[in-house]
């Protein structure tokens, strides 16, 4: 078996995150307390020369303490070759910088094992990916075509649209059919998401129940939190005002997750979160699934350890 010594974290920098919710921090955690060495790099540290991918990295500490919770070396310069496993981790948007991540750790996988496969994160957007399950899914329509997303929302009625490549709730509108801001929404769109298309789905009331994130490992559920937006937004997403609750996953959120779990292990996703709305799947988190914190808070499963096993077992 290929014992894992060396675990490098690709993430936004460990300062600036809220460790109550944070998945990548229950990650480094849980890895830190399996005896592996961590190490923390931010994207724009990552280098190719002459083939090979280099990154400054420095040595990383957690600790689960509000205001305290981690620890750098100093920084030395790494092929990231000699890493047993690195974590792609940055948040969003999924832009060229991200898509360029994703093309030279994919230099190094499976050799090293970046968890997500980089090839298939790159290929997999969280709401293009999701469309290969279209009966699962609301009506949707992804364009940035004036006409047809007016004629998208004439015969729905209430839509919501949002950025294709956006994240965390950012940019994400309810516009009914009587809406008189709709023209200026999509003027507004036009003007912030040049060349990019916009996706807009049938509005789901559903979503005043909760909007459910549920956590993959290894294609197989393995726990849920129920997302409940605030009375005065249409977002459910708790870093915009949503409030987590306990939930249980149901015989057709079970059905959701058999269909797409062969697709999610043949692309070599360890790690995957992804949003129920009532009956119908909205998304296929891919690039930094979150929720881990939650779902243990709320009495479920350990994620963050169910994923070491598996990236234990990919290992081997």
């Amino acid at each position: 078996m290929a014992k894992i010594r060396k675990v490098a974290f690709q993430m936004d920098h460990v300062s600036g995150i809220g460790i109550g919710g944070d998945s990548t921090f229950a990650m480094a955690l849980e890895a830190q307390s399996r005896g592996y060495e961590l190490f923390h790099y931010t994207p724009d540290r990552l280098t190719m020369r002459d083939g090979r991918i280099l990154a400054a990295v420095e040595p990383l500490t957690v600790r689960d303490i509000k205001g305290d919770h981690f620890s750098l070396g100093e920084r030395e310069r790494v092929d990231l070759s000699t890493m047993d496993v690195v974590h792609l981790r940055q948040d969003p948007p999924f832009d060229m910088g991200y898509i360029t991540s994703t093309h030279l750790l994919e230099r190094i996988h499976p050799k090293t094992l970046v968890v997500n496969d980089p090839a298939w994160v790159r290929n997999s957007p969280e709401k293009i990916f999701v469309t290969e399950f279209g009966d699962l899914m609301p009506a949707t329509l992804i364009s940035r075509d004036p006409q047809e997303i007016a004629s998208f929302r004439e015969e729905l009625g209430d839509i919501i649209l949002k950025p294709l490549y956006g994240n965390g709730g950012a940019g994400v509108f309810h516009s009914a059919r009587d809406d008189r801001n709709f023209t200026s929404l999509l003027e507004m769109f036009g003007q912030m998401y040049r060349g990019e298309p916009y996706i807009a789905q049938a509005y789901l009331p559903a979503v005043r129940k909760g909007d459910k994130r549920i956590l993959l490992v290894d294609g197989e559920p393995v726990g849920a939190i129920n997302r409940v937006p605030a009375e005065t937004d249409s977002r459910s997403n708790m870093h915009v005002g949503g409030r987590a609750e306990a939930t249980e996953i149901t015989p057709r959120e079970r059905e959701i997750c058999a269909r797409i779990g062969p697709a999610l292990r043949q692309r070599g996703f360890i790690f995957v979160g992804i949003d129920v709305i009532g009956d119908y799947m909205t998304e296929i988190n891919v690039t930094s699934p979150t929720g881990i914190r939650e779902v243990k808070k709320f009495g479920g499963a350990d994620v963050a350890s169910l994923i070491w096993d598996a990236i234990e077992a990919k290992r081997a």
